[in-house]
Formats: structure tokens, sequence, C-alpha cells
């Protein structure tokens, strides 16, 4: 019987291991196969607090896991594959070995929605992105693409005009669903121009970078080039919770619900990161959700054995 369990190695996950493993609770952390999260899909990270050069994500990633490891945090490689209430306490399924726990944080993150083109594999993180905030800076001055029609398309457009010279917005419908209100700002703003009834057929580039777009109209079937610094894809992201579906109280999208304490609706289960958060989806912003729910999830405890 495992104290605490933590679902997840993103920054969520490895903070809550960091901040477990200091309590003594002992924590088993569930790697899951995509170990480091959405850290591992990102180049040089600069605007984590206390790295005034910027750190790879990867290298990120790895600081925090020998962090927690230095205070008694062990990890298990393998992805959770069911996840059931016992008694007073829960079953985890990893890679068919089963798993018990009084307590658990659950810290999967969520995947950002690509186009499914082998181009944009090729150019991922050489000119296409998936975070404005994140990767917007590296184009200060430059023509960006962003492939979306809702309210993060929107935002992230409108985030860039602040750095970048111009934004194409590429859309494979004739209007928005973006808010009334985010259109009107899009549609007043000189900087962004949007591309109608358009869908990326092709990520263009020298090998090295991203040079422009191949587009299909979505009603005549021509194609046509546009030449671009970057792609950046705003369509939207899906949270990694199919193993927690039937036990655990979600959102229509797939986001857990949890309260103002991360707190779910299961006692003693608590969710931090980006499976909870459709907002904000920063590293800083997991790694402090990750801090409050170790801590929940020590006080749990400490109720739970007296």
């Amino acid at each position: 019987m495992e104290k605490l369990v933590i679902i997840g190695s993103g920054m969520a996950g490895l903070t809550a291991a960091i901040y477990a493993a200091r309590a003594n609770l002992h924590p088993l952390v569930v790697s899951g196969k995509a170990e480091g999260g959405q850290l591992m899909l990102t180049t040089v990270v600069e605007n984590y607090p206390g790295f005034p050069e910027g750190i790879t994500g990867p290298e990120l990633a790895e600081k925090c896991r020998q962090q927690a490891k230095r205070f008694g945090a062990r990890f298990k490689d393998g992805n959770v594959e069911a996840f059931t209430a016992k008694g007073s306490s829960y079953e985890l399924v990893v890679e068919g070995e089963k798993i018990e726990a009084k307590c658990a944080i659950i810290a999967t993150g969520a995947s950002a929605r690509m186009l499914g083109i082998e181009s944009e594999k090729k150019y991922f993180n050489l000119g296409v992105h998936t975070c404005a905030t994140c990767d917007a800076a590296f184009y200060t001055g430059k023509d960006v693409i962003v492939v979306g029609g809702g309210d993060s398309a929107c935002e992230e457009s409108l985030f860039m005009t602040k750095l970048v010279s111009s934004v194409t917005i590429i859309h494979r419908r004739s209007g928005f669903r973006a808010s009334k209100v985010m259109q009107e700002r899009v549609f007043a703003n000189s900087k962004i121009k949007t591309v109608w009834n358009s869908a990326v057929e092709e990520v263009l580039g020298d090998g090295k970078k991203v040079t422009g777009v191949k587009i299909k109209d979505t009603n005549s079937g021509k194609t046509s080039e546009l030449k671009t610094d970057a792609v950046f894809l705003a369509i939207g992201h899906v949270p990694n919770t199919a193993a927690f579906k039937g036990a655990l109280s979600m959102e229509e999208n797939g986001y857990i619900k949890a309260d103002s304490r991360l707190r779910t609706n299961l006692p003693g289960v608590f969710a931090a990161g980006d499976c909870c958060d459709k907002i904000y989806r920063q590293a800083i912003t997991a790694a402090g959700m990750g801090c409050m729910a170790a801590l929940e999830a020590e006080r749990y405890l400490e109720g739970v054995q007296r």
C-alpha cells in the first residue's frame, strides 16, 4: 500500500513529488511514457523564474526529477491504464501491474491538438509551435501564421501583435467560433489578417526552419502558398484523462473538475496542472498547482492516520 501516488511527471507532478518527498510521504511517481510532459517538446524556456539565461525544457524537467529523487521520491515508468476506488483506498493499473494507494495526485497534463501532417513533426520547434506565450518572443519583428478559429487562436494572435510584424490567421471555416468580443478585437487590429475557408496542407521549410505553408481552399480545392517565419497551432488541447473516466467528475471536454484546493469528487484524490487547467497551461502555473496538491495530500493523509 502506497501512501501517495503521483500520476504524471511534468511540472505539476514533479513539483508535487518534491514537496511530498520533503514531507516524508515517500511518493511513488508514475512517470508516463511521455516523461517530462510538454516541457520535453520545448526548446528554450525563457519565462520560468530563476533562469535569466533560459533553460531547455528537458533540462528543467531533469533538474526537477533529480531534486525529487534527492528527497526520496521514487519513479516508475509506464502509463496508468485504469483507476478505481477500492474501499478507502485506490487501485491503479500501470502496464498491467496493480498498485494500491491511500492518496493520489493526478497530473497527467494535456496534449496540444496537431494538424496530423508529417511536415509539422519535421518542423516542430523549428517554426511550428503550440504556445504563443512560450515561443512568440523568438519571432519578434517577423511574420507568423496562427491556425485556428476559436478564442485561443484569437487570444494568441492578439498577444503576438505586441511582438511580431504581422499575424495571419488561417481558419477552415468562413467565420470564427470565438466570442464576439474577441472577434471584434481581432478585426480591429491592423496587424492581423485572416484567410478564410482554408486548411494547412503542408508546412514548408529549408530543412532547418519554416519558410511558409501550403494551404488548400476548402470550397474550391485550389492550393496556394504563403510565406511565414512561424506557424502557431491554436486548435485546442486534449487532456490526458481517459484512464480516469467514470471514476472522476469531468467537464464535457475531459478536463478533471477540481475545487480551489484541487480536490476532486473523490476523497484523497487531487488534480494539478493541465489535466484540470484549460486556461493558463504554463510551466509555472502547473508547478504552483503541484505544490498546492502536495500540501493538500499531506493534510489529507495526516487526517486519515490520526
